[in-house]
């Protein structure tokens, strides 16, 4: 067995049913509504499963690792539209991959050397995918907390240059997990110079980059910085990017590594091996998805509407306020938070996910203590309803 795998924290969700087990059983004539899952639930878009249908025939043959040609180019198109960058290369700086999820996993085991004493700088809240693949791949993950005076960004100077030195590998999220900030241009001309002084790779996951509520102010991206600093080679980078929230499909598996052509180079190698390749089918369905935005815009605009609704009922007894991106809401507890995540659900039948189940206690500090994040991704009308439950709880407990 893999000694490595013993080092592997329970998921955010495992530690969440063990906690809701505790819970008081919530009242009969309550309808549960789950608010703790980051898993998009607006309708597929009709158009994109047609084209799957239509692409049935692709089943009778084997997929090839570096994905199908048209996808590549769709998906360089897209990028090209979505950040007004030159095209990237689709034969060099592109790959498609299967899902966000997978693509950061495995990255990791082809940049990593696990025969030295690496590192690899992770925020703090994170994905815990950023951690099992630094451990799998015989890595030590180490943290660099969010601060709430930075908009829940990062001292990315703060990080001793020893540590640096050990770096392999660091990973960024914009738009934020779990609090929707967007990382600035100063941002990435920092880590930038950082990846150049010191050699490390940077895998920027930028799977919320469609969920924003300006239409006019759209997230900044990792290849756009990198293009308007005058790094048209995107040395040292690789962008992640999904349908899944972008399009409502995340039973497709479906997304994209682009950049560095030396890493995606390096990247297909590994796959090739590891077995990842898109079927024509799901090629095809992509193809459709990333090609049209219409779908996108009325996505933006299920998810503003309920951020319009919400935020107004939460803001007056939690301090909570709009992110700059994404579908979460990172609202402070007024007691523990996983004592508050239990209580409500017992109380009220809304789960939510206690934000210290996101973080690692890093530096003396979980930076997630005292915050949940709240996924509105259920309908309307049960986040309006959860939304009150929650106020009324809070104002409740707090008149007790």
């Amino acid at each position: 067995m893999n000694p490595r795998l013993s080092a592997l924290h329970p998921y955010p969700f495992e530690k969440l049913r063990h906690l809701l087990a505790q819970a008081d059983t919530p009242a009969t004539q309550l309808v549960p509504v789950n608010l703790s899952i980051g898993e998009p639930k607006h309708d597929t878009p009709a158009f994109i499963v047609t084209a799957m249908q239509e692409a049935m025939d692709g089943l009778s043959a084997y997929p090839p690792t570096k994905g199908d040609a048209a996808l590549r180019g769709a998906i360089s198109a897209w990028i090209t539209r979505r950040y007004g960058i030159a095209p990237p290369d689709p034969e060099t700086q592109v790959l498609p991959a299967l899902g966000s999820r997978e693509a950061l996993f495995a990255f990791a085991q082809t940049v990593i050397d696990p025969n030295s004493d690496a590192l690899v700088v992770c925020p703090n809240p994170f994905y815990q995918i950023y951690e099992g693949a630094a451990l799998l791949a015989g890595a030590q993950p180490y943290f660099i907390n969010a601060r709430a005076d930075l908009n829940f960004g990062y001292d990315w100077q703060s990080v001793p240059s020893d540590v640096w030195r050990k770096t392999q590998l660091l990973f960024v999220c914009s738009p934020g997990n779990p609090a929707g900030n967007i990382m600035s241009l100063d941002e990435w001309k920092t880590i930038f110079a950082l990846s150049d002084q010191y050699g490390f790779a940077i895998a920027s996951d930028e799977c919320y980059s469609e969920i924003y509520f300006d239409e006019t102010n759209k997230p900044l991206g990792g290849m756009q910085a990198a293009s308007l600093l005058g790094r048209n080679d995107y040395r040292n980078l690789v962008c992640f990017s999904s349908l899944s929230k972008r399009s409502n499909v995340p039973g497709l598996r479906s997304g994209f590594v682009a950049g560095d052509s030396k890493l995606i180079g390096q990247f297909l190698l590994y796959r090739t091996y590891h077995g990842s390749a898109i079927s024509a089918v799901v090629s095809r369905a992509s193809i459709a998805a990333w090609n049209d935005e219409a779908h996108v815009i009325e996505n933006r605009r299920l998810y503003r509407e309920k951020f319009e609704a919400v935020v107004p009922i939460l803001a007056p007894v939690l301090n909570v306020g709009w992110p700059d991106a994404s579908f979460y809401l990172w609202a402070q507890t007024p007691y523990d938070d996983a004592d508050f995540v239990r209580d409500l659900y017992g109380a009220t039948g809304v789960t939510a996910l206690p934000g210290s189940f996101l973080a690692r206690e890093a530096h003396g500090i979980n930076p997630g203590h005292g915050r949940i994040r709240i996924a509105l991704v259920a309908p309307i009308q049960q986040c309006v309803d959860a939304a009150h439950r929650i106020a009324e709880f809070v104002t409740r407990r707090a008149a007790a």
